[in-house]
């Protein structure tokens, strides 16, 4: 609670953009109910999904059909299926209420972001989002039937036949998935925090042997399997994009110092009208008098 208090003392004192500031208990008190909305939007969600199992097991179901068709998943335990609807329920609800728990959060998050943080976390929440329903699709259609195949072809190969249990299969499908999903949203957590000021090119340009390095853990924990070839596959399409990403953050840093150079230039000459010349204004009033009707003749 006390690092909780001095982390919200702290952001006060960093938000200087003219933002209302809420007091400490009061920022708890909307945590509450921020909580209890999401809960209860994941609840339903969940009792929703429970009501369609069926359709949903249909559908995981079709990566097993392609890669080892007429393979039968089993079921060990007597109240197998029940927990192992449960299981597919709360995934299934999480990516249904996404949209509606993401408005609760940022209901309570955007408050407490400064104007330059709001103007990138918003449109990054919503590519995240597209990217990560893409990460999911491309696991789905190309990533798990190769990869069941492969594990199906190995077990025949050791002379070991497959038995696979329904709980492990929903959970090794639905796992994968949220990885891949996860994995493909790196650009948009990159992108994001460089425009925030977090992160810069020279920063990641010096992690890069670091973040190959977490490239081969994920690559380690995605991979259904142990062996080098497969941690290969899986960890060189994110080492390309965490290098993709590098090279986005150069191009942002690039454009954004281009634009800062022509405001500062813009704001040293600012455009003034010309001087009236006196001269000029004289010469038309002298023009006035000698043309008004009403002045001395000649």
């Amino acid at each position: 609670m006390w690092l909780l208090k001095k982390l919200f003392e702290k952001r006060d004192e960093m938000t200087g953009d003219g933002d209302v500031v809420k007091p400490f208990l009061d920022h708890l008190e909307d945590l509450r109910w921020t909580l209890m909305k999401m809960i209860s939007t994941l609840s339903l969600s969940m009792l929703l999904a429970f009501t369609f199992r069926t359709t949903i097991t249909h559908v995981l179901n079709r990566p097993l059909d392609i890669a080892a068709p007429g393979t039968k998943l089993i079921v060990t335990d007597t109240v197998g299926t029940i927990t192992m609807s449960f299981s597919l329920a709360f995934y299934a609800g999480i990516i249904v209420s996404f949209p509606i728990l993401f408005y609760f959060l940022a209901e309570f998050l955007l408050p407490a972001l400064t104007k330059k943080e709001k103007r990138y976390v918003l449109p990054a929440v919503g590519v995240g989002f597209g990217l990560f329903l893409i990460g999911v699709l491309i696991c789905y259609f190309f990533v798990l039937p190769p990869t069941l195949r492969w594990l199906h072809h190995d077990a025949e190969t050791l002379g070991v036949e497959s038995k696979w249990t329904a709980n492990n299969y929903y959970q090794f499908v639905t796992h994968m998935s949220v990885a891949v999903g996860l994995v493909c949203e790196l650009p948009v957590v990159m992108v994001t925090l460089s425009g925030i000021g977090l992160i810069s090119y020279a920063w990641l340009k010096g992690m890069r042997v670091y973040g190959y390095a977490i490239a081969l853990v994920l690559a380690g924990i995605i991979s259904p399997t142990p062996d080098l070839l497969m941690l290969l596959i899986f960890a060189l399409p994110i080492m390309l994009l965490f290098e993709a990403c590098i090279w986005i953050v150069w191009f942002m840093e690039k454009r954004r110092a281009k634009r800062e150079a022509a405001e500062a230039v813009h704001g040293e000459h600012p455009y003034n009208h010309p001087p009236e010349d006196e001269h000029h204004e004289h010469h038309d009033s002298d023009h006035d008098h000698h043309d008004d009707p009403g002045g001395p003749s000649s």
